[in-house]
């Protein structure tokens, strides 16, 4: 019998027990904290733009082309697409529960890859992204002007530039986006009837724009082998891209041949705006921009949201004059709540149980033996969830408050056959008393050990988002079960040979009174 190695050696068994613990209690140090399990689908955005054209044309021309590859790519469940009256398009490709987002990202980058060569020169010249989508969103961060005196467009750009980047380095953040982002644009506004009677067409400013706003490569003074034997050599530099307003302005759209000329402040008026101003984002009534700080899978929600406060609270002491920040909207708050809560009735259930096993099994030292015992099949569940990518939430923490009650049976079943056979047989030592009680109990433990698994195990293999939800819960609970058998049969018998005594033969003698005195009909 396996455990009369661990009555004869208890030290083995308490070794195993604090193996036990201590993987359990690293574990849960590094256990990802969240909500609820990750049960939304994954998701691969492709996005692109098509400029001018309105939503019938990029449907037509962008989104069936795209749409045709990418359909059927492996493991997708549907896809749901946008086409809008702007010239933008976004495809939404949702997988399976459990598939593998960047294996997922890599198969549709694959297949977008290959309608590249069908799309308009403008799709193309624009690029199409196809990204990764993270569906969960961990808090919202509001920038903006208390003193109302920096507009939207300076807050959008200051973000962009200095906060994004810093934000999306933060560990466990998955992705940083801008809500209402207004990007730095030179606007050019056309005079049409100035246009008009100078006979220049939108197409004459634009190939203007195109073929004077460029970076050329004017070479070098010196260079081999035209010149042998220089000893410089002098890059030469022109002016590169324009980026103020006066140089758009010079922009020449037509020279003539009696030497006149017109420029771009002759046909248009120049300034320097937004790209787009089809979104808008307000803080209590005032111009603002709003980062969404998205969770990766699988992190740590409390701590990726210390990670941000901690990188908002380094870039403070650099952001300008009337410019603050604000978490405007944080889901590790009620998140910590709910754990605390849930950490509390754990700590509540299990002092209820060690009450009520000291009211019925009459002694400390026999209750000591559960209350050891329970919380090493507790902790020890953190190491196997962890090992299966699991995380501390709310449906695994209640799991592990109802084991409480299922574990700690297994233990007053041998502590109530070790304490009966000391009753019945008070010339027995505690250790000849484990050994006998246990030889009674180790088939009804392992017996009910399985009939609870045969319960919760089919659980864990539902199919489909509801199983995935309560697959946690049936896992949590089942590990415990088993880790609680597996003390039932070592660490608890070598604990009841250790701390259980006779309680003296009175006790014994009054009971066997007691049952003559019912067997002859005479009163207790």
């Amino acid at each position: 019998m396996i455990s009369s190695l661990f009555i004869h050696r208890p030290r083995l068994a308490i070794v195993i027990s604090i193996v036990i613990s201590i993987a359990g209690v690293i574990a849960l140090g590094a256990l990802p904290v969240a909500q609820f399990p990750d049960i939304v689908p994954p998701q691969v955005q492709v996005s692109t733009v098509y400029p001018g054209a309105s939503a019938a044309a990029v449907e037509e021309s962008v989104a069936q082309v795209i749409e045709a590859r990418v359909n059927g790519v492996d493991r997708m469940i549907y896809m749901k697409s946008t086409s809008g009256g702007d010239g933008s398009y976004a495809l939404n490709v949702t997988f399976q529960v459990g598939s593998d987002p960047d294996l997922n990202t890599v198969n549709v980058t694959n297949r977008v890859n290959q309608a590249l060569a069908q799309l308009p020169p403008e799709v193309q010249r624009n690029g199409v992204t196809t990204q990764k989508q993270s569906t969960s969103l961990l808090q919202v961060v509001a920038i903006y002007s208390p003193k109302e005196s920096r507009d939207a467009l300076f807050l959008s750009n200051y973000a962009k530039i200095n906060m994004v980047d810093a934000l999306k380095r933060v560990p466990g953040v998955g992705d940083a986006t801008q809500w209402g982002d207004l990007e730095y644009s030179m606007r050019i506004w056309l005079n049409l009837d100035r246009m008009a009677s100078l006979d220049i067409t939108p197409e004459d400013v634009v190939r203007a724009i195109n073929s004077q706003n460029t970076q050329a490569a004017v070479g070098r003074v010196g260079a081999a082998p035209l010149v042998p034997e220089v000893e410089f050599q002098l890059n030469i530099s022109t002016q590169g891209r324009l980026t103020t307003i006066d140089e758009f302005n010079n922009i020449v759209v037509r020279a003539g041949p009696d030497g006149g000329i017109v420029r771009i402040k002759d046909v248009a008026r120049t300034e320097l705006g937004s790209k787009s101003a089809d979104s808008l984002v307000r803080y209590n009534g005032r111009p603002g921009e709003a980062i969404a700080i998205f969770q990766s899978p699988g992190a740590n929600a409390i701590a990726v949201a210390s990670g941000v406060k901690k990188a908002l609270k380094e870039i403070k002491p650099r952001l300008p004059e009337d410019v603050a920040y604000d978490v405007m909207y944080d889901t590790t708050v009620f998140v910590e709540a709910m754990i605390h809560k849930v950490e509390k009735t754990l700590l509540e259930a299990f002092v209820l149980v060690g009450i009520v096993v000291f009211i019925f099994l009459g002694g400390l030292r026999a209750t000591l033996i559960p209350i050891i015992a329970v919380p090493v099949a507790l902790v020890g569940t953190f190491a196997v969830m962890l090992a299966l990518g699991f995380s501390a939430n709310t449906i695994s923490l209640l799991a592990l408050v109802l084991a409480i009650g299922i574990v700690v049976d297994d233990a007053i079943v041998v502590v109530e056959a070790v304490e009966h056979i000391l009753e019945t047989e008070p010339q027995l030592t505690p250790t000849e008393a484990a050994e006998k009680a246990m030889s009674q109990v180790t088939a009804p433990i392992i017996a009910i050990t399985l009939v609870l698994l045969s319960v919760f195990v089919p659980t864990a293999f539902i199919p489909g988002i509801t199983g995935q939800l309560y697959q946690q819960f049936a896992v949590a609970v089942s590990v415990s079960m088993i880790i609680s058998a597996i003390n039932a049969l070592s660490l608890s018998p070598a604990l009841c040979a250790v701390l259980l005594r006779p309680r003296g033969p009175r006790l014994y003698i009054r009971r066997r009174l007691a049952d003559k005195g019912r067997a002859d009909g005479l009163p207790p």
